[in-house]
């Protein structure tokens, strides 16, 4: 469902150990857990449902931090109405929408401001990451963690207690993706 082998790519090119699995067994030996996704929310979370995966990472979340990554950071909402009802994870607040401004998809670099949690530690206000999406995050602001501006003002990352979700491809955004995917690995 998404960057697989990217996200693993960055992340071993930073020295870290990482495992590509839907196995549970395999899964509760990871000190952390990354949920990349590209395509369709509904699609996407009827696969981690059918997989027992969805709540596999509801119980993971009281005492492992998680990452979401593009549509894998939508997942982290409550629902989505844009490509028929669907229900999310539920950590944050909120629902994903579609962008009705723009080109769409946003493709490309954007900048990110009102940077907030260690998982942006030694990020500079402004960065550019590297961006494809056609849905947005729509969640209160207490959940918000970096904004971005495409037409409208949106979030761009969220957090909420263990689960941190980003909309761009840190894998994809040279040595600021890097510092992103290090610092989650030291949270």
């Amino acid at each position: 469902m998404g960057n697989l082998r990217s996200v693993q790519k960055a992340l071993e090119y930073l020295g870290e150990r990482a495992l590509v699995s839907g196995d549970r067994r395999a899964l509760n030996g990871c000190e952390r857990l990354i949920l990349p996704g590209v395509g369709s929310f509904a699609a996407g979370m009827a696969e981690m449902e059918n997989a027992g995966l969805a709540g596999y990472v509801k119980e993971r979340a009281r005492d492992t931090k998680i990452l979401g990554i593009c549509l894998g950071m939508q997942f982290l909402l409550e629902k989505s109405y844009e490509e028929g009802e669907t229900a999310g994870l539920g950590f944050v607040e909120g629902s994903v929408v579609r962008f009705t401004e723009g080109k769409v998809p946003q493709i490309g670099w954007n900048e990110t401001f009102h940077l907030k949690t260690p998982l942006f530690a030694g990020i500079a206000e402004g960065t550019c990451f590297y961006f494809v999406h056609s849905y947005r995050a729509a969640c209160p602001p207490r959940f918000v963690c970096a904004e971005t501006e495409y037409h409208v003002t949106y979030p761009s990352a969220v957090c909420a207690g263990n689960v941190y979700g980003v909309q761009f491809h840190p894998e994809k955004s040279g040595e600021a993706g890097l510092r992103l995917l290090q610092n989650f690995c030291r949270l």
